[in-house]
């Protein structure tokens, strides 16, 4: 007999919304900085659950979801499923000013990228786990098919 305690499942990251602004009036760039977070998070998840656990290469595997480059063809794929209004989540991601892309990055790429970052931060502050695992699976459709 084992004195294992089960514990309720409850998110360990549960969405701290801000009190002062509706998420919706959130500048995407603070909504990208916390979707950047929530996706890398979602990313190593799957990878861990995944058959190789060698931390180098997790970090290889990751940089594959998590590049502008990625990214930016990721959101391609999420076009046409988006509602209205993630679409202008997206937008407004896309056309904000968010600092200088890295070196190794194309710009266009990178504003696709941000945009799909703010859609993240959006979804995750809004609490939309399902909608949000719909989406972020969607880049791992490739190895599960």
């Amino acid at each position: 007999m084992t004195n294992r305690v089960e514990l309720p499942l409850a998110p360990v990251i549960a969405p701290v919304v801000p009190t002062d602004v509706p998420v919706n009036l959130l500048s995407p760039v603070v909504l990208a900085y916390v979707g950047d977070a929530v996706f890398e998070i979602y990313v190593r998840q799957k990878l861990v659950a995944g058959n190789s656990r060698k931390p180098h290469e997790l970090h290889r595997a990751a940089t594959g979801y998590v590049s502008a480059a990625a990214q930016a063809k990721l959101l391609q794929k999420w076009q046409p499923i988006l509602s209205e209004e993630e679409a202008d989540i997206v937008r407004r991601g896309r056309n904000t000013k968010s600092g200088q892309p890295p070196k190794n990055a194309d710009p266009g790429d990178y504003r696709h990228a941000t945009a799909l970052e703010c859609l993240v931060g959006y979804l995750y502050y809004n609490g939309a786990k399902d909608r949000l695992e719909q989406l972020i699976g969607m880049a791992f459709d490739k190895i599960e098919e």
